[in-house]
């Protein structure tokens, strides 16, 4: 978990940072059912957000959906990856996002292959990645929206259940 201007930093590590209101909070969450891993991670809005946050929040949403509404035996990861990365870069915050759109996952939470700009690999039914777009303004905020994609026959499940939209905690 990380907020305020942590989340800014997509890997920081907890410290004595005190929530206030107004900070986005940022909860990568993953567990293990039968020995296989999930991940997710969900941005939530402690009080009312700023303007700004408010908009990259919209943005990563819009980005998330771009990318799974794609997934389908046959695309390309790298594929994949500029779906979503367009709409980051059509919004004006290209540079603030800074990582490969996903990892696989299956028995390891990081299994060899991602969702990434460099991976022309074509996607196959039983493959299990996320779909984790984001956008850190570093020492100001920052937002993810992580799902699970299993490709189906003729598509995808999405594994996770809880849903994209803002939510704010009061």
């Amino acid at each position: 978990m990380s907020f305020g201007a942590n989340a800014g930093d997509p890997h920081h590590e907890p410290d004595d940072t005190v929530l206030k209101r107004g900070d986005v909070v940022l909860f990568d969450i993953g567990g293990r059912r039968c020995n296989y891993c999930s991940d997710m991670t969900r941005t939530f809005f402690w009080g009312e957000p700023d303007e700004e946050t408010e908009r990259i929040y919209d943005i990563v949403r819009r980005a998330n959906e771009a990318a799974e509404a794609l997934i389908a035996p046959g695309v390309r990861m790298c594929d994949l990856d500029r779906a979503a990365r367009d709409v980051i870069e059509d919004a004006g915050y290209g540079k603030y996002f800074t990582h490969r759109l996903g990892h696989s996952i299956g028995l390891q939470d990081h299994e060899p292959g991602d969702v990434s700009l460099v991976n022309e690999q074509v996607v196959e039914p039983g493959m299990t990645f996320s779909i984790e777009p984001g956008i850190y303004l570093p020492g100001h905020t920052g937002v993810r929206i992580e799902d699970l994609a299993l490709v189906t026959e003729s598509g995808v499940e999405i594994l996770n259940a809880y849903p994209h939209e803002a939510v704010r905690l009061d």
